[in-house]
């Protein structure tokens, strides 16, 4: 007999669930999850790319700041 993947088992509250076996709707709703998840992750990577920048630009107007103390 074939063993089943890691990726055809779905497994909620410590129960495992065939996938195969899974309904239409019960498909859909874990396709739903999984693109929320691909959402939340590409968001999470544009707050990183964001915080980045964020702090490049609070150095540069410091350093420019500070640049301009020093004409003074």
């Amino acid at each position: 007999m074939a063993e089943k993947k890691s990726e055809d088992i779905l497994t909620i509250d410590g129960k495992e669930f065939d996938i195969s076996n899974m309904s239409e709707n019960a498909k859909a709703q874990l396709n739903s999850i999984r693109f929320v998840d691909e959402q939340l992750q590409q968001l999470s990577n544009e707050w990183a790319v964001s915080d980045t920048a964020r702090i490049g630009y609070t150095n540069a107007l410091k350093h420019e700041l500070a640049r301009l103390e020093d004409i003074d």
